[in-house]
């Protein structure tokens, strides 16, 4: 009976802490992996990641790609 618990268990908290990132995505926040992520775009069409003027580094919809 307890070796059936385990996997249940795992799997919600695994699914709880997905949820959680997700939760801060949606929400704009400018996290690492959201910041990696919007590098690497920026960087595959040409051009370089940059906090616009009077922009709050907290909130990924802040920042923009510039092409030089």
């Amino acid at each position: 009976m307890r070796r059936a618990f385990l996997p249940v268990l795992l799997s919600a908290a695994a699914l709880g802490l997905a949820a959680c990132e997700t939760a801060a995505t949606a929400a704009g926040t400018a996290d690492y992996d959201s910041l990696r992520r919007a590098t690497a775009d920026c960087a595959a069409q040409g051009g370089k990641l940059v906090l616009k003027d009077g922009g709050d580094a907290q909130y990924i919809q802040d920042y923009a790609c510039k092409k030089d």
